[in-house]
């Protein structure tokens, strides 16, 4: 038994290798040192050879270039040049390099893996740290990712879509973004976090913004992010591997808490992976977090849930899209993988595999985020 499951990772081992490109032990966006190193996790991530058939997991190699009715992957990330130069000594300190990233190795892994169009939003702290000290420096670091992103936009027409970074939590530095982003540079929504140091998004602070983009029908994509208190808790435990996710449910618990669905009813919003704790904290949220705790109210909780966006990213496993679904209507699953810190197959694999119907498949990969981006419609 325990040959034939590491022949069966093996097997795999070379599948996600032709997913990802890599050749004599390199691929865009990992280094030859740490290749193999990196599949290895992506397997585990992925669940290879647990609940899937032996070596099926990710078992599209022979999938050709990416058609017009390909996947719309909502949550993708560029690593600009300024942005490596800015973390130079963030890297340094902790270790963790940062992925290397280029249009053309994003294209090729979404032709191989049947993307049609990447959303791209801003990496983690581009300009999530920044207050009052460093209010210019945001404000560089958002225009800059701004005109980055939308000019890979223009370069390859249908590719590629931009979640605009704003400068929060300078207002009147963001207020101005806005305008810039959307009207000048036709950005498809903006791209924030699920919280600002010691800030989560219903905070009243942020209320200014939030109503520019209600009055505009914005589409906000959140990324999580470790807040202040929670940061390095864990000697030897990144905060992606747990806070992130427990950042989402606060960040809804925000908006909850300060009305924020209801009173900004023309945003559209974006969490990622598939809700991250809060599917499984939502009745105890709705159940609690009203003054009345009547059985009214908590309702009116879960419904204003199942009007928000939610995308599967390296979170499309049988636990989290079994508790997902039961919060919110499929109409409400996006496709999303998270590259280039995880390669779509990490995604793609287990969701292909979880009993979704082919109708629900195509809502989750494509339609649904098709009715949020028309231009985008096949």
């Amino acid at each position: 038994m325990r040959h034939r499951n590491s022949g069966n990772r093996n097997a795999t081992v070379e599948i996600v290798r032709e997913h990802v490109g890599e050749e004599d032990g390199s691929r865009p966006g990992i280094d030859s040192e740490s290749s193999r190193r990196k599949i290895l996790q992506w397997l585990a991530m992925a669940g290879a050879g647990s609940f899937l058939p032996g070596g099926k997991l990710l078992a599209r190699a022979a999938m050709p270039a990416a058609a017009p009715t390909g996947r719309i992957d909502v949550h993708t990330h560029t690593v600009p040049p300024f942005y490596t130069k800015v973390m130079e000594k963030e890297i340094l300190a902790t270790g963790h390099p940062l992925p290397s990233w280029s249009p053309a190795a994003a294209i090729e892994m979404m032709d191989k893996t049947g993307v049609a169009t990447s959303m791209l939003s801003p990496m983690t702290r581009v300009v999530q740290d920044s207050f009052s000290d460093k209010t210019e420096r945001a404000r560089k670091l958002a225009r800059q990712n701004n005109d980055y992103t939308q000019q890979l936009v223009r370069d390859y027409p249908g590719r590629f879509g931009h979640f605009a970074a704003l400068p929060l939590p300078d207002t009147e530095g963001s207020l101005r973004e806005i305008e810039y982003a959307l009207d000048t540079l036709k950005a498809d929504g903006i791209g924030l976090w699920t919280s600002y140091l010691d800030k989560w998004p219903g905070d009243p602070i942020f209320a200014p913004v939030y109503e520019e983009l209600n009055r505009r029908k914005t589409i906000i994509f959140l990324h999580s992010a470790p807040p202040s208190c929670c940061r390095t808790l864990q000697p030897g435990v990144a905060d992606s591997v747990v806070e992130y996710d427990f950042d989402i449910a606060r960040a809804v618990v925000s908006y909850l808490k300060s009305d924020s669905f209801r009173r900004y009813s023309n945003i559209r919003f974006i969490f990622p992976h598939s809700g991250g704790t809060l599917p499984v904290l939502a009745n105890r949220v709705s159940e609690t977090l009203p003054e009345k705790r009547s059985e009214k109210d908590s309702a009116e909780i879960l419904d204003e849930l199942k009007q928000v966006y939610f995308d599967v990213a390296h979170a499309a496993y049988p636990a989290p899209l079994a508790a997902i679904t039961k919060v919110i209507p499929i109409s409400q699953l996006l496709f999303g993988s998270d590259y280039p810190i995880f390669p779509p197959p990490v995604t793609e694999g287990p969701l292909d595999h979880f009993g979704f119907s082919k109708s629900d498949l195509q809502a989750i990969n494509r339609g649904n985020a098709e009715r949020l981006f028309p231009r985008l419609k096949a």
